[in-house]
């Protein structure tokens, strides 16, 4: 008995000396593995070491000859699988390392290394809803506290009220508990609560300024809450002491791209990519930065490289569809049908595909087929949203019933007095983009694009008023003043002050759904010039159902709901038109196509600058644009799209009837009641 023991006991012995030698002196635990496999073979523990020791000492191809077979022959080891996606990461083959990481944890959940090491992988992919969800199993599965074990458990499960609870009697108890701390923020910001995660965040790294991953969470929050500024600020700190983390370059890049700096985020892009090029994720965020910077071969190369490691990444598809420019070969047709033909296929990849082959159809005319699948994504879209044509209808009611013309009249003078922004508001694909691109190529405009300022100062506000009412932001707003919203316009100014990168007096804000803030633009920047772009209601509707929006415009994926919002949109233009006579200044698509130069003269005279050629030659202009129509918007006008859409006049039925009267009147406006 006690000499079979030996061995065993003399080898068990051996091996943990040699894995306890891996975090002090991995070069001798090499030599203590090469031993062990010298006298027994190669044991899988002993070869689990030695790759590990290589991998520690920067010989990743070494590591890899060991643990890629150790992997396969031990296919249920967690730890070989963990070794083998930590290896893969130091030799840039991320796909490949989040391959054999999930592998680990889906064998032993309960490896926080592992779980930290897929969220950082899935940072810099760009899978921030991925990452997020990984780091959280790394801070279930890396503590020892049992209350924060539950709390870090009913955070993974999503068990969110559970979580919340459990946390904040853990920092009743424990004030700075700064993991506690970051887990609370976490649960805000679940629950869109992002102004409380940012304070959570700010308190967390108060009490441990070295704490990069509460750091890094705050980048993120200050992100999301359009603070960009201080988001660039936060991650410079953290690339201070990791100036090769690509979760934290890519973070950069993408918060650089919000602020219009293309190129440095181009440039941020292409390194990593070049040390990680089997991102497909990362090559669509590649394409997109270089698309709207006007680069469109570039971005079209991008995004077939992407396609190329990932053949089923729908909205990758729709990126190429959505340049307006490209024209699918049969080849590529038969490669989006074929994946739409997969069980398997994720529903958001359905539904940019069938978006994408939509349009790959209506380039070649067929355009019932067309039609089909660009139903078949809207509804597909529709079912994963909350959209309520009905609560438009009432929130418009609402601003007509408030802003009166008494109600303008008493706060005559309010607001700051700066004429620096000017406004384009409308419906999407009503022609906004073409607006900015002639008044961008006037020496005295600088194009911005969509801003979101206006957006979170009426989210602002909001929270300030009394939740239970409909619209308590407008509620707020009516108790404001004259010096809050003077405060208010001069927020504005500042926050969009990063957005500016000449020295132009004036700049564009084209938000399209502004038009439901021109009480509130009105208010606080009474000089701002305000432009409504407006677009044959058909044309307009169908151009936006066709459309696959990244984010926000809920009504456009049901025909019915695009035609009540346009009326909706028709009546409150008209509201305003009444309340304020001569502020807004209205451009009809159809009229700016058919006589270009009069209506740009017209235009131009609105904001109080005189004519330049330039605004004519507007698709020479090189700055970037966002936008769905930045390919477009680089042409001469055309009349193709004007008519466009009767195409598919036989299946826009819908339409028409939700339109009504403001279909017949186009471009007059029908009556509506006050």
């Amino acid at each position: 008995m006690n000499s079979a023991a030996e061995p065993s006991a003399t080898l068990d012995t051996a091996l943990a000396h040699a894995t306890q030698l891996l975090a002090t002196d991995p070069a001798l635990a090499a030599e203590q593995a090469s031993e062990i496999i010298r006298a027994v073979g190669d044991h899988p523990m002993a070869l689990l070491v030695l790759g590990a020791s290589h991998r520690m000492r920067g010989d990743v191809d070494a590591a890899l000859e060991i643990l890629r077979p150790l992997a396969s022959t031990q296919p249920r080891s967690a730890i070989a699988h963990l070794e083998l996606g930590l290896t893969l990461g130091r030799a840039k083959q991320g796909d490949q390392a989040v391959a054999a990481l999930r592998r680990a944890v889906a064998l032993k959940p309960d490896l926080p290394q592992a779980w930290l090491a897929l969220g950082d992988h899935l940072m810099a992919m760009d899978d921030t809803a991925g990452a997020d969800a990984a780091y959280a199993n790394h801070l279930r599965y890396s503590t020892r506290d049992p209350q924060l074990l539950r709390a870090a458990t009913a955070l993974c499960e999503n068990r969110i009220p559970e979580a919340e609870a459990l946390l904040r009697e853990q920092l009743r108890q424990r004030p700075t508990d700064v993991a506690a701390i970051r887990m609370l923020a976490e649960v805000a910001a679940r629950l869109g609560r992002n102004q409380d995660a940012e304070n959570l965040l700010a308190r967390c790294l108060e009490l441990s300024p070295s704490f990069h991953a509460a750091r890094q969470n705050y980048a993120l929050v200050l992100h999301r809450s359009n603070k960009p500024e201080q988001a660039l600020v936060e991650i410079d700190r953290l690339l201070d002491v990791q100036p090769t983390n690509p979760g934290f370059r890519n973070l950069k890049a993408v918060v650089l791209c919000r602020v219009g700096e293309y190129e440095p985020a181009i440039a941020l892009y292409a390194d990593l990519l070049a040390e990680n090029p089997d991102h497909a994720k990362v090559w669509m965020s590649y394409g997109h930065a270089l698309k709207t910077a006007g680069h469109q071969q570039r971005a079209i190369d991008a995004y077939r490289t992407s396609l190329q490691l990932q053949p089923g990444f729908g909205e990758v598809w729709w990126s190429l569809a959505n340049l307006k420019t490209v024209r699918f070969s049969a080849e590529d047709l038969a490669t989006m049908r074929g994946q739409l033909g997969s069980p398997d296929l994720a529903s958001e990849d359905r539904q940019h595909l069938e978006f994408a082959v939509g349009k790959a159809l209506e380039d070649l005319g067929e355009y019932e087929a067309s039609f089909q699948h660009y139903q078949q994504g809207n509804d597909l879209r529709r079912a994963t949203l909350q959209y309520s044509a009905a609560d438009t209808s009432a929130r418009v009611a609402r601003i007509k019933h408030g802003y009166t013309r008494e109600f303008f009249a008493r706060r005559s003078g309010f607001g700051a007095d700066a004429r620096d922004p000017i406004f384009i508001v409308g419906l999407p694909r009503a022609g906004s983009t073409l607006l900015e691109q002639i008044l961008s190529s006037h020496s005295a405009v600088e194009g911005t694009m969509e801003l979101p300022e206006i957006t979170s100062i009426t989210r602002a506000l909001r929270s300030q008023g009394d939740a239970s009412q409909p619209l308590p932001y407008h509620d707020v707003l009516e108790s404001l003043d004259a010096d809050a919203l003077r405060a208010l316009g001069e927020k504005y100014l500042q926050h969009t002050r990063i957005q500016r990168k000449t020295d132009a007096p004036l700049f564009i804000d084209k938000m399209p759904n502004n038009f439901l803030h021109i009480g509130l633009i009105h208010l606080m920047l009474p000089n701002a010039r305000i432009i409504d772009a407006r677009r044959h209601p058909l044309a307009c509707g169908f151009s936006g159902y066709k459309q696959l929006f990244a984010r926000g415009q809920g009504f456009t994926y049901s025909l019915d709901d695009i035609g009540r919002y346009y009326r909706d949109y028709v009546e409150l233009m008209a509201h305003f038109d009444a309340m304020l006579p001569g502020r807004i200044h209205r451009v009809i698509y159809e009229q700016m196509v058919d006589d270009t130069e009069a209506e740009v003269r017209r235009l131009l005279d609105y904001c109080g600058l005189p004519f330049e050629e330039g605004c004519l030659r507007f698709f020479e202009n090189a700055r970037p644009v966002r936008t769905a129509s930045s390919e477009q918007v680089r042409k001469p006008i055309y009349r193709d799209g004007v008519d466009h859409w009767q195409h598919y006049a036989p299946w826009l039925g819908p339409l028409e009837n939700a339109l009504g009267p403001v279909l017949q009147a186009y471009p007059a406006v029908p009556e509506f009641g006050e």
